[in-house]
């Protein structure tokens, strides 16, 4: 069953509190692309706020995560989920994804060769699944969260992680949701209780070296020099 149209909303744009003065550095960090699969974008006018913004700025910060040497790690939900798997999330969301285009991520965040890809069962993309031992792996203490759903997958992956000892980046401009006060409330509960709340035009500038002397710097994608 499709998921009902997501009615446009302008992302807010804080401010939002400090509680920590985390730093992302590109040796430490990894990007969690989270759930952008056809079933839950389809929902969106693209072409409207938050989605407007939002994925283009997901699609900035996966490439400069690319072009840095950072992991990036995409989360997916499986389709035709055996209902002993799916146990009471079909309560609240019944049956889930179909097999096949459900299933897909977005062609503008189509994972590559090296990109690495979780089967994510629950709202946790931590949840029965590896991903603790894949950060870990990669000697990753760090995780940059982008995607859907602000309120429920992003927000309780990026409280998980900061409880895993991994500190989370929630990127207010680069996660959708359903309405404006959900994408606030996830951002403030973060900001306020598990991690750092921060924008793409600072992940970016954490992720980009410093030019050497006498070259000039542009963020790809921001027309920022």
């Amino acid at each position: 069953m499709p998921i009902p149209s997501i009615a446009p909303y302008q992302i807010p744009a804080g401010p939002f509190p400090a509680r920590v003065d985390w730093t992302l550095h590109p040796d430490r960090c990894a990007l969690l692309v989270h759930d952008m699969q056809r079933y839950f974008i389809d929902a969106y006018d693209v072409t409207q706020e938050p989605m407007a913004t939002a994925l283009p700025n997901m699609v900035s910060i996966r490439e400069a995560c690319r072009r840095a040497g950072v992991p990036v790690v995409y989360t997916a939900q499986p389709g035709d989920q055996h209902p002993s798997r799916r146990g009471i999330l079909a309560d609240f969301w019944g049956r889930g994804l179909d097999c096949g285009r459900d299933e897909e991520i977005i062609d503008e965040l189509a994972p590559a060769g090296d990109d690495i890809q979780v089967t994510k069962w629950r709202y946790s993309g931590f949840q029965r699944t590896d991903l603790r031992q894949l950060l870990a792996r990669h000697q990753r203490d760090q995780l940059i969260v982008v995607g859907v759903y602000a309120h429920m997958g992003c927000m309780i992956s990026a409280t998980e992680a900061f409880m895993s000892d991994v500190e989370p980046f929630f990127v207010v401009d680069a996660v959708g949701d359903f309405t404006r006060d959900e994408h606030q409330m996830a951002a403030d509960y973060i900001a306020k209780r598990a991690g750092r709340v921060t924008s793409t035009a600072d992940v970016l500038d954490a992720l980009t070296p410093a030019p050497a002397p006498g070259e000039s710097a542009v963020v790809s994608g921001r027309g920022r020099a």
